[in-house]
């Protein structure tokens, strides 16, 4: 049973229409639950509307089964929720010493391949390496009665739109399926992918889905929203295991997070919230999610007050410092002749991401990292402060602004909610 609720008016759905519908999306999966798994996605997602998703499930199983959930988010290779986060995210409803942490090096199971001959026909011959279908060991613990993964659909750069079953194999999956998933999209091309619900990454999630995941109970719960003033509104909830679900969550995501800007960019200042975005591997959103609106030669300004490194991790951070990012082209040299690339694979992938490619530059205006760690990877140095001096992100307005000497910028509050692109 597929329930779907849209907000008709703009208004949001509010709290208790919700509800009623996350009732009625667990009540049609069975009479009794003694072991119930969620996962939510992680502080990143912070206007997914989620974490309160997450909450009122909790709720729910406990007052109507009995039930305490496992709540597992779904980290890829971000850093685990801090305590802070987790009482933010989740309403307090989730005891931060009972959050299980996934660990995507150690603590998967191997559930077999996608085969080489299927990459490289989704590819179009830019690959042709089998892919290790790997996840968390509890996504096939049969222990459980229900598997709730929840998420937003929105556009993204590695699988053209976010969640469904990206939440499992690469928020919840293993090295070899995030690092392959990554570098087939960036192989595939960034303007090819994001915004679009049907790519190569998909069908290759798709792929293994169906040949390895298909008995296990999962119960698809996805958003579509947008964060006017920052504070999170939910235009549509869309539950079920069918493909159509997703297919329709990308239709209203299509028209609620994609913007189209009437004249390319030729400067774009982009805000990133210092809790939210600590490292570029986040904060490059403000680079790929702009790309398509940013005129040649233009500039994207990056506000990162947060930033304090570039990889989520100590290795990943390491490659980021030694290779940077230096363009598509590149990196795919380095990546044919360098080992500790070919062995991380999402990191060559986000340096092409994080790359303009000649087309326009990237400032970042930090005050936790340095000129020389920000010249080093290949990006322009502001300081924080001075920067936003000129460009004062609480006196901005989203879209375009001219400001008392005349320049014209375009401004983004918060680049993890949309996609900005130059024409129809």
């Amino acid at each position: 049973m597929e329930v779907s609720i849209y907000d008709c008016d703009n208004a949001g759905i509010p709290d208790g229409k919700l509800l009623e519908a996350l009732k009625a999306a667990v009540d049609a999966r069975g009479a009794a639950f003694k072991k119930v798994l969620i996962l939510p996605p992680d502080y990143t997602r912070l206007h997914s509307y989620a974490g309160r998703i997450t909450a009122l499930l909790v709720g729910y199983f406990r007052e109507r089964y009995g039930v305490e959930c496992d709540v597992m988010p779904a980290l890829g290779t971000h850093e685990k929720v801090t305590e802070s986060e987790c009482a933010e995210f989740f309403e307090n409803s989730v005891d931060f010493k009972q959050l299980i942490v996934h660990d995507w090096r150690n603590d998967v199971v191997k559930l077999g391949q996608v085969p080489a001959a299927f990459i490289k026909e989704v590819s179009e011959g830019l690959m042709d390496e089998p892919v290790d279908v790997e996840v968390n060991r509890r996504i096939v613990d049969k222990s459980y009665d229900l598997i709730i993964s929840v998420g937003q659909v929105v556009p993204h750069e590695v699988v053209g739109m976010a969640n469904h079953n990206k939440n499992i194999f690469v928020g919840c999956g293993g090295s070899s399926m995030i690092s392959s998933s990554h570098m087939l999209g960036a192989f595939y091309g960034l303007e090819r992918m994001m915004g679009q619900g049907d790519t190569p990454v998909r069908r290759v999630f798709n792929y293994a889905e169906d040949l390895f995941l298909s008995d296990a109970p999962i119960l698809y719960v996805l958003t579509v929203t947008t964060a006017p003033q920052g504070k999170a509104k939910l235009h549509g909830l869309f539950t079920g295991r069918g493909r159509r679900l997703f297919d329709d969550a990308v239709m209203l995501a299509r028209l609620k997070n994609i913007t189209y800007v009437d004249k390319p960019i030729k400067k774009c200042v982009v805000y990133l919230d210092e809790q939210e975005f600590k490292s570029t591997w986040l904060g490059n959103k403000s680079v790929y999610r702009t790309r398509m609106a940013i005129a040649d030669g233009g500039e994207l300004v990056v506000l990162a007050a947060g930033g304090a490194k570039f990889g989520e991790d100590m290795e990943n951070d390491k490659l980021i410092r030694k290779y940077g990012y230096v363009g598509r082209r590149r990196v795919l040299e380095l990546f044919a002749e360098n080992g500790d690339l070919q062995s991380n694979r999402s990191v060559p992938a986000h340096l092409i991401h994080g790359s303009s490619d000649g087309k326009f530059t990237v400032t970042y205006a930090v005050r936790k990292l340095t000129e020389a760690e920000v010249t080093g990877v290949n990006y322009k140095y502001a300081d924080y402060g001075e920067t936003i001096k000129t460009y004062d992100p609480s006196a901005l307005k989203p879209g375009f602004n001219t400001l008392l000497n005349g320049e014209e910028v375009y401004f983004i509050p918060n680049p993890a909610v949309g996609l900005w692109m130059y024409g129809g």
